[in-house]
């Protein structure tokens, strides 16, 4: 992944907007509940629609007993599509709010104000981890998962929305085509839900030792390797004057 034009955690950040005008935490001031009209608007006039679990759960069972297998590819094609769009549509009032160049932002603060009204509108916590973003990936923990808890422990993961959704919005902040996918999910057992984002090369590989039975702590140090092996590759073909 090539080095991001965010600015980094020890870097200084710019003097912003006071975060009381912005950080719209109060459930009456950012989300406007015009009940006459049996609507729901956010701050940048947004709707939105309230569903129950038992809509999610319907809507995975319809799509699969209609397209099968291809179920949670559709998902991931409509989780990349709203990705996509809300990535686009942050950066224009993230920077209307904050009055900062995205590209020039802290990017965990970036994240964070992004994530937060998802949270509120019940779509879950998250924990970035930024760690191995020079290697070229990225991981993110989400805790309780909309998708995941209304569907239970089904064995098998299920949050392909959120990948989708992972994959659209990153690739929009970070200007490059990515890749997500879901290496542990709630309902498979897990406490919580774990997705990895980068190449198509390295969701590929990751997804291949999924289903040939390796957790999401091994797939993680294969990663790791691989990049240590290409990196050591490189400098022995530096050393040896490209051969």
């Amino acid at each position: 992944m090539t080095k991001s034009t965010f600015r980094s955690n020890e870097e200084a950040i710019l003097p912003i907007t006071p975060l009381s005008q912005v950080c719209h935490y109060s459930r009456n001031t950012f989300f406007k509940f015009d009940q006459p009209n049996g609507q729901i608007r956010d701050w940048n006039q947004r709707q939105y629609i309230l569903a129950s679990d038992d809509f999610i759960v319907s809507l995975l069972k319809g799509l699969d007993h209609e397209v099968g297998e291809a179920s949670g590819w559709l998902m991931y094609l409509i989780g990349k599509d709203w990705g996509t769009e809300d990535g686009k549509n942050f950066k224009i009032w993230f920077e209307r709010d904050y009055q900062l160049n995205i590209n020039k932002s802290n990017l965990s603060f970036a994240l964070e104000t992004w994530w937060w009204p998802l949270t509120a509108q019940g779509w879950g916590k998250w924990n970035v981890d930024l760690s191995s973003i020079r290697e070229g990936f990225i991981f993110i923990d989400l805790f309780d998962s909309a998708v995941a808890k209304s569907m239970g422990n089904i064995g098998k993961p299920v949050c392909f929305l959120y990948a989708g959704l992972l994959a659209g919005f990153f690739s929009v902040m970070l200007n490059r085509g990515l890749s997500s996918t879901e290496i542990q999910c709630y309902s498979m057992g897990n406490n919580f839900c774990r997705f990895l984002i980068g190449s198509e090369t390295r969701i590929k590989a990751a997804e291949f030792w999924l289903s040939s039975g390796a957790s999401a702590q091994e797939i993680e140090q294969r990663l790791l390797d691989q990049e240590a092996t290409n990196a050591i590759g490189i400098t022995r073909s530096m050393d040896t004057g490209g051969i």
